[in-house]
């Protein structure tokens, strides 16, 4: 294992990879949890705010990331909470724009299929996709 952050859930399955008793497992993790050392609320926010400014990633993909790491609940409703429709909005115009101009060698058509793809694959809304595609 990495010095990175990881949910409780990842510390888990990595333990249990390498044959740790679960009772071992489910107690060291509990008193890593007591004194701070795991804190999946924590790290909810901290994975909401590094996919949004690293990859662009909308509401609907980091939930599945999320939900793949192992983090469910009121953690990750609180985390995904920080995460505003205008703020979404403006990250999908940025990564619109970015694509749109990196194609203008392309047939509009092409450059639109291309960054609607792109920005369903992050999880953008098909209703903001086509509107910010059109104004495009």
């Amino acid at each position: 294992m990495t010095g990175a952050p990881r949910s409780r859930h990842q510390l888990e399955q990595a333990l249990a990879k390498r044959g740790v008793d679960p009772q071992v497992t489910e107690r060291v993790l509990d008193r890593f949890t007591e004194v701070g050392l795991i804190d999946d609320a924590e790290y909810a926010h901290m994975l909401v705010r590094s996919q949004r400014e690293s990859r662009g990633l909308a509401r609907r993909a980091l939930a599945l990331e999320l939900r793949r790491r192992g983090v469910v609940g009121p953690e990750a409703e609180d985390a995904l909470a920080t995460v505003q429709p205008e703020d979404e909005e403006e990250s999908a115009r940025t990564l619109l724009r970015r694509k749109w101009h990196a194609g203008r060698d392309l047939a509009p058509e092409v450059r639109a299929r291309r960054a609607t793809a792109m920005l369903a694959r992050k999880g953008y809304s098909g209703s903001l996709v086509s509107r910010l595609v059109r104004e495009m």
